[in-house]
């Protein structure tokens, strides 16, 4: 997919204002194990993934805590320091070699200011993220192990073959042992 249409499917901009979009964006290529964003710093860039997967977590005492996955199309964002200009929450870190558009944070809110249809895109783009944090606790809260896996499985497939299973682990929020009975269980 090209940016143009990546930026396309999350809110359609008219030709001036996409134009404007892509003058931001840099092309680049990261490899594996690169960190976009750290849970001690304010991040100043937005991602475009145009191919590769990353995922976000946060360190707990021992261990890892992985928010949510994201491929292809998908905006790699700090909502904390997009929206408030503060420190992240998370840290989102590449789980492939991968080839990103990169857009500076502080550009992009510039330009918000002068094109609305530029603003309208950021909003439902943040609108978007929100939704799938929020998908993400009602998940955790109110639904099994087994149900949790069995949704990735139907919409995400993909996952199981390219992430390590203690990272799927600890994004159902269950340990690796249940994974394993849940993944027998289901099979």
């Amino acid at each position: 997919m090209t940016l143009s249409e990546i930026l396309q499917t999350t809110y359609p901009l008219p030709v001036a204002s996409l134009d404007k979009v892509l003058a931001l964006a840099e092309y680049v290529e990261l490899p594996q194990g690169t960190t976009l964003f750290r849970d001690d710093q304010l991040a100043q860039h937005i991602y475009v993934v145009q191919r590769g997967l990353a995922r976000a977590f946060a360190r707990r005492a021992d261990r890892e805590v992985t928010f949510w996955f994201s491929s292809v199309g998908a905006v790699l964002v700090s909502i904390r320091g997009y929206t408030e200009q503060a420190v992240s929450y998370e840290t989102i870190e590449l789980l492939e070699d991968s080839g990103l558009f990169r857009i500076n944070t502080h550009a992009l809110q510039q330009l918000y200011h002068t094109d609305v249809h530029v603003a309208n895109w950021g909003r439902v783009m943040v609108e978007r993220v929100w939704l799938q944090t929020e998908q993400q606790l009602i998940a955790r809260q109110f639904r099994t192990a087994e149900e949790r896996y069995a949704e990735l499985l139907e919409q995400n497939p993909h996952l199981v073959q390219r992430v390590a299973l203690g990272h799927i682990a600890s994004y159902l929020g269950i340990t690796q042992v249940t994974l394993s009975r849940v993944r027998t269980k289901l099979k």
